[in-house]
């Protein structure tokens, strides 16, 4: 749909130093700022339902976004029309379903048709879940997760299942902070930001990419590609990023600390 999408794990990505360099405070400057959601911007809670966005952050968005002249997208594996709703008064870009689906400021929407098979993937979590209290399963338009974030006994049957399925489905397996999903195979973070880099608005811009997860690393190793650099969000490892911080809590305030400085 956007482009070619490639797999990544950190057994195929080209190792780097464990040691990164925090962000330079300039560092958006004359740049297109690409965010995660889940892990990066808020803390992970036991379920995706349970996560709110304060008026801090609300306002932090927005101002960003005011500061880059609109060159901002968060890119997750949320549906686009839910991270969307998280926010009340920031107007951005959302990649969706891990790039699966793009919804711009003005609520028009681009979208892959959704898998027919996911409706065995869905049958097949809810019985797994059954059976251990604790695991969900969270339905997207392109995919179902299953979550073991409250069940971490539960993992092994959740890796195996979601194994099976994505060799009967043909679907996409993707491994992210205490959860397996499967989904269309059609895009991934990294396509969804060649996709809107292209636009009239971002393109020639620096492109930065800040996210925690595994699921981040298309969008690092596309950021880099088109001339930019990835932010690796909590601890070290190998990763296709360029500069790290700690956490959450480190991220928003770099993100504070960088809006005078973002044009």
């Amino acid at each position: 749909m956007y482009g070619d999408r490639c797999t990544y794990t950190l057994e195929n990505m080209t190792p780097t130093p464990h040691t990164l360099d925090l962000p330079p405070t300039d560092l958006l400057s004359g740049a297109t700022l690409f965010l995660d959601f889940d892990g990066t911007l808020v803390e992970f809670a036991n379920s995706p339902e349970a996560v709110v966005v304060g008026e801090t952050l609300d306002t932090l968005i927005g101002r960003l976004v005011d500061q880059l002249a609109g060159r901002l997208a968060i890119i997750s594996g949320r549906p686009a029309e839910q991270v969307s709703g998280l926010f009340g008064s920031a107007s951005f870009a959302v990649a969706g379903s891990h790039g699966l689906e793009i919804r711009w400021p003005d609520g028009r929407l681009l979208s892959v048709p959704r898998p027919e098979q996911l409706t065995l993937v869905e049958t097949e979590m809810d019985q797994l879940a059954s059976q251990f209290p604790g695991v969900l399963v969270e339905r997207k338009p392109f995919g179902a997760a299953l979550h073991f974030r409250m069940a971490p006994h539960a993992e092994q049957a959740c890796r195996e299942l979601a194994r099976s399925l994505e060799e009967r489905t043909g679907l996409h397996l993707q491994a992210g902070n205490k959860v397996f999903e499967l989904k269309a195979p059609w895009a991934d973070k990294g396509s969804a930001v060649r996709f809107l880099m292209a636009g009239a608005d971002m393109a020639g811009t620096r492109p930065i990419f800040i996210g925690d997860d595994i699921t981040d690393e298309a969008g690092f190793t596309a950021v880099a590609e088109l001339g930019g650099a990835g932010i690796l969000v909590g601890d070290p490892r190998v990763t296709a990023a360029t500069y790290r911080l700690p956490d959450v809590t480190a991220t928003l305030a770099w993100l504070a600390s960088s809006t005078g400085g973002a044009r």
